[in-house]
């Protein structure tokens, strides 16, 4: 409850979407609207002892105010457990406050009117905003619904066989039985048809059934969105998904890598890259699925991450309880993952990227909520230390030059960044394929090829030489008398190059 300057000024602002005041002797019903609009929005205060202009009235009867507020909400479609109302002064005035929590568990009807609050009125909600609202408190589950049109031949039947082979204690029982016990398929009339989840998860073209169930990753070249980006649109089962951003985030992230005196090769991403994944399986395990218009949006920026996710938190989980609180808008999806081991059902998602940023003495992430959707964002600059570094006039040397995952304003990826690092240094003049494959071992050579090729369509290396003797050198670095003019089939812009 909000303590007496708290109330005073939140009084002084007046009426509002999370704030309203009523007289002391109106009647249950009305306070029963304003309670229900208040739950299915995003809670708030009522204060009893109000004239409608505003001037303080003095409570008579404390305890039977309390009582009619109590009442009022236990007359709510389903009751409605608020705090007990408190008496309270304001300028020597006695009211009584009433608390309606945000985040509540159900939706709210008063004499089977479903309302929503906006700016200072009670209004109607309309159908799809109470199907939007249900969706979202758990009441209906878009998951577990059968799709109209899909059938059982459009699920991929060899991915539900190796699914099925890995889990344990399923005894003889084929795939069609444990996707039925496992919401994937459900009975309708006499026919086995897949749900929303069984798409999703087994389908053999999930976004030809349901739209914008994909992710959009994207490199920027700054710190702002700009037309100077990477940008791949995944999409396929969101097992698929999941492996694809990862391999997205590990070909875009930036990284450092050191050699020890061992000569043993250390890679460090701009962010712990279990974080990064974490965040990414969180939103394809937790989002809202029934929204069409939004995809996941991975953004990787210059200074940050940001992974959004379509549709707000679910259920009774807040901003301010999203660390403590647990609760799965798609708990069919969160199993199946969790089988295939790509999540924790106990839900410790978000703890676990809180502590793995500590853990690299970087920032905790930031949430931010708005009605199109919940948002993480992982910054890349660790905390500061405490004492600040002394200052030096030395100029940096040409080979600590920081590209920021850009290179004369184009987008460059960290293999990329690490071939001009190396182009940079002062005795190194060109740079071939086998240069780059020793800095990268784990990758594989047409992906190395790739990068280079793309350098050079971007006009920041020319190709020298052909098949086995050709190699890269710095456009700028190029004098004028050499012939930078490289054969036809070098400059090839094709995707496919």
């Amino acid at each position: 409850m909000l303590g007496g300057n708290e109330l005073e000024s939140l009084f002084k602002q007046g009426r509002s979407e999370r704030f309203d005041w009523l007289p002391e002797k109106t009647p249950e019903a009305t306070i029963a609207e304003n309670m229900v609009a208040m739950a299915n929005t995003a809670g708030g205060q009522i204060m009893l002892g109000v004239a409608e202009d505003g001037e303080l009235e003095d409570i008579a009867d404390a305890n039977n105010a309390i009582d009619r507020l109590i009442q009022a909400a236990l007359d709510i479609t389903p009751p409605l457990i608020i705090p007990v109302p408190q008496s309270t002064a304001l300028n020597e005035k006695s009211v009584i406050v009433a608390l309606i929590p945000a985040g509540m568990p159900s939706v709210y009807a008063y004499e089977g009117r479903y309302l929503k609050r906006e700016d200072t009125k009670n209004l109607p909600l309309l159908p799809q905003e109470l199907r939007r609202l249900m969706l979202e408190r758990g009441e209906l589950s878009y998951e577990t619904q059968v799709h109209p049109t899909a059938k059982l031949d459009d699920l991929d039947w060899e991915k539900a066989r190796d699914y099925v082979k890995n889990l344990r204690g399923t005894g003889d029982n084929d795939e069609k039985t444990i996707l039925l016990q496992r919401g994937c398929l459900a009975q309708a009339g006499s026919d086995l048809r897949p749900t929303n989840a069984g798409i999703l998860l087994f389908g053999k073209d999930p976004q030809q059934f349901i739209r914008c169930a994909e992710i959009a990753a994207v490199r920027f070249a700054g710190d702002t969105m700009t037309d100077k980006h990477n940008r791949q649109d995944i999409g396929g089962t969101l097992i698929d998904q999941i492996k694809r951003a990862e391999t997205f985030m590990i070909d875009h992230l930036r990284k450092d890598v050191t050699l020890a005196d061992t000569m043993a090769r250390t890679e460090t991403y701009e962010y712990p890259l279990e974080a990064a994944r974490e965040l990414v399986v969180n939103a394809v395990a937790h989002r809202d699925y029934s929204i069409t218009g939004d995809t996941i949006r991975l953004f990787i920026y210059g200074n940050r991450m940001e992974v959004h996710s379509p549709g707000r938190l679910p259920g009774p989980m807040t901003l301010e309880n999203l660390k403590d609180e647990r609760f799965s808008r798609n708990p069919i999806i969160v199993q199946v993952l969790a089988d295939m081991h790509f999540i924790e059902r106990l839900g410790y998602g978000v703890d676990r990227v809180i502590e793995l940023m500590r853990q690299q003495n970087m920032a905790e992430p930031s949430f931010t909520e708005r009605s199109g959707g919940f948002t993480v964002t992982l910054q890349n600059r660790a905390q500061a230390v405490t004492e600040p570094e002394p200052e030096t006039t030395e100029p940096p040397k040409s080979d600590e030059i920081i590209f920021d995952g850009t290179y004369l304003g184009q987008a460059i990826n960290p293999r990329q960044e690490s071939a001009l690092k190396y182009l940079h240094k002062t005795n190194n003049t060109r740079i071939t394929n086998s240069d780059l494959q020793q800095l990268f071992p784990d990758v594989h050579s047409e992906t190395i090829r790739r990068d280079l090729v793309d350098l050079v369509n971007k006009d920041i290396l020319i190709k020298m030489g052909q098949k086995r003797g050709s190699y890269y050198v710095l456009r700028r670095a190029s004098t004028p008398d050499e012939d930078t003019s490289p054969p036809t089939e070098t400059r090839d812009r094709s995707p496919n190059t």
